[in-house]
């Protein structure tokens, strides 16, 4: 399993030379099957360049699953090129108690007056599946899902091949419990031995007592988790879109500290908008 990041960044885009080591774009990530099935999670805005490197790849067949629908999620979408192409056939899967119907939402982003081009104009193949298992598969990628403490409800994932195992918790508040949420303990045993953990860490902890309830946690109480689910690798997420490059460095070094207090040996990093990693 091959997992690639194409943006980290939380909230809204961002650019400037501060930006540079870690990325403005928004969620989007690529994941390959040990048989080369794409699977792609989100549509932010580092989608786009995502899209060009697959038409470059010459690759027109993709899964494509959602955390949930807010704005800087699916902002990307009517720039990923493909969708513009007949070669291409998109796989859409989504539970619509959880993040709406998404083929519905993904045409209300692009009607008028938001944007000059309609949905229904597209000439890619959209085949959708509001199946709503909390487990399922795609190609060899087993996927199990857990409700995120979000505010409008979202879908967190583990992914799982060949007896390697990657979470995904992006826009999950763990100090505050949201409708559909669940507690602490849950996330962790979701977690539980993960080789891979990417979660969201937006807010400093003294920053978190004038945004508690929107529905992101502190990068203490995402590390606190890692830990507690003894994780491999734990990557921080959703990064807050005015922490510039030295910020998330400190916050990072930051973690070390207390993962060599606590006596661990994990992994700890930020995501980047161009990192690669293989299980």
């Amino acid at each position: 399993m091959i997992i690639r990041c194409y943006g980290a960044r939380g909230s809204v885009p961002v650019s400037g030379a501060e930006y540079v080591k870690f990325g403005g774009d928004t969620t989007c990530l690529e994941i390959r099957s040990k048989n080369d099935h794409i699977i792609i999670v989100d549509a932010g805005s580092g989608i786009r360049r995502l899209g060009n490197h697959l038409l470059q790849e010459g690759r027109f067949e993709y899964s494509m699953i959602f955390t949930h629908s807010h704005v800087d999620h699916i902002l990307g979408f009517p720039f990923f090129k493909p969708i513009y192409d007949e070669r291409t056939t998109i796989q859409l899967l989504g539970c619509p108690t959880a993040q709406g119907d998404l083929k519905k939402l993904l045409s209300r982003s692009m009607k008028a007056p938001f944007f000059p081009f309609p949905f229904e104009n597209l000439k890619a193949t959209f085949n959708y599946s509001v199946e709503c298992a909390l487990d399922f598969a795609i190609d060899s990628i087993g996927i199990s899902s857990i409700h995120l403490s979000h505010p409008n409800v979202g879908m967190g994932y583990r992914f799982s091949e060949d007896g390697k195992h990657f979470v995904f918790l992006t826009d999950n508040e763990l100090g505050f419990r949201h409708r559909n949420g669940v507690d602490f303990e849950a996330y962790v045993a979701f977690a539980k031995d993960a080789d891979l953990l990417f979660h969201d860490a937006e807010y400093l902890p003294g920053e978190y007592s004038v945004k508690k309830t929107w529905g992101h946690s502190t990068y203490t109480d995402a590390l606190d988790l890692a830990l507690k689910a003894n994780v491999k690798r734990f990557g921080l997420f959703h990064h807050n879109q005015d922490r510039n490059d030295a910020e998330l460095d400190g916050i990072v070094g930051h973690c070390k500290e207390i993962i060599k207090g606590r006596g661990s040996t994990m992994e700890c990093f930020a995501l980047t908008q161009e990192m690669e990693i293989l299980l």
